[in-house]
């Protein structure tokens, strides 16, 4: 076991809580900071795939989880009329795993929360410098005040500061894509299954998540642009009025423009994860585009894996290189194969339509089996 007795933890969302808690059930004493005076709930919801519910249940969590979310038996893709072009039932594919589950990031972020209790948190608190020295790290915050840990770990997201104030200034990559998501509080008819609808240069999609509720998302293949919050969501009903099939009742059952949270998709691609005692993890580290479900998965798995090589080797420098070594391959497969489904996803309706009918589920399960190993 390392002898780190320090550990800060630069952000309060899916992968810092769960390396906090992770590094907790470990024996080590971590505290978070976190730049938001509240806790984060990033976005409206989230597709879990069995992967991240693993993980889930190896922290303790399962039975909240269980509870706050919504089983999804089958992914399946229509075209925006609604007729199904293929489909892959989730409980075949991730038997061996466990569930794939829809939960609103509010009531995951809750459950976070509880496992992540014990841990030492400070809220508003953003990192101002990051200084290495030989054995430790001098962490300098927004409050004036300065602490030296043995262990930096920036869970901070796409945008934030750890990483650029140790491995440099690296800017997100658009992916060409925006996209509008949100939860109302009911289930269109029928809707039991992940459903993605696909248009010209657009798609929607819809996730059942728990108490009835449901998420879903549009996007659109177009440059870069800022949605204003005023009549966001008559555009937004506008923009999509095409689409058939659960689509328009869940259109109708949106109330306000502040339901709708809208920006780029992005994804971020590094040469270093670590640089002396400083390691990013989930978002900082490898933002994808959405478009597998996979990023709170990712999230989710790079924390455990983090915290059981900690808990088994020596020392901190071995720990970080075995880290990146083992966790980069399949976080570089998830990265690579969300920017296909990204771009596939807003092919000509013609050539896109035939090859899910022809063999849409075997590239589904084609793009997924690397994940049904342990991390």
């Amino acid at each position: 076991m390392a002898k780190v007795e320090r550990i800060l933890i630069v952000g309060g969302g899916i992968a810092g809580l769960a390396v906090a808690t992770a590094l907790h059930r470990h024996d080590f004493a971590p505290e978070i900071v976190e730049r938001s005076p509240a806790w984060p709930a990033v976005g409206a919801g989230i597709a879990l795939h069995a992967n991240g519910v693993r993980v889930l249940r190896a922290l303790g969590l399962g039975e909240a989880i269980d509870r706050a979310a919504a089983v999804l038996p089958r992914w399946g893709f229509f075209d925006q009329h609604g007729e199904l072009l293929c489909e892959t039932n989730l409980e075949d594919f991730w038997t061996e795993v466990g569930p794939c589950l829809g939960i609103t990031r509010v009531r995951l972020q809750e459950i976070l929360l509880t496992g992540a209790a014990v841990v030492p948190h400070r809220l508003g608190m953003a990192v101002t410098s990051v200084t290495q020295k030989d054995n430790w790290v001098s962490v300098g915050f927004s409050d004036g005040s300065s602490g030296d840990f043995d262990l930096v770990v920036g869970a901070d997201g796409i945008y934030w500061t750890t990483r650029k104030h140790t491995i440099g200034s690296v800017s997100p990559s658009y992916a060409g894509q925006m996209a509008w998501r949100s939860v109302v509080l009911i289930r269109p008819r029928g809707l039991t299954d992940l459903m993605i609808l696909l248009g010209e240069s657009c798609f929607f999609g819809l996730v059942p998540v728990g108490d009835g509720q449901t998420y879903g998302f549009g996007g659109v293949d177009v440059k870069r642009f800022v949605d204003p919050l005023e009549g966001r969501l008559e555009r937004f009903r506008r923009r999509f009025a095409a689409f058939d099939g659960p689509v328009p009742e869940y259109l109708a059952a949106l109330e306000r423009d502040d339901q709708l949270h809208v920006g780029p998709i992005e994804w971020m691609e590094l040469e270093q994860w670590h640089s002396g005692r400083v390691v990013l993890i989930g978002g900082a580290a490898h933002a994808a585009p959405p478009h597998m479900g996979e990023g709170g998965s990712m999230a989710l798995e790079d924390a455990v894996v983090l915290a059981e090589i900690l808990h088994s080797a020596d020392t901190v420098g071995s720990v970080l290189d075995l880290y990146v070594a083992r966790r980069r391959p399949r976080a570089e497969w998830v990265q690579e194969q969300s920017r296909i489904a990204a771009q596939a996803w807003v092919l000509s309706p013609a050539v896109r339509n035939a090859a899910l009918r022809e063999r849409g589920d075997e590239m589904f399960r084609d793009r997924y089996r690397p994940l049904i190993p342990v991390a």
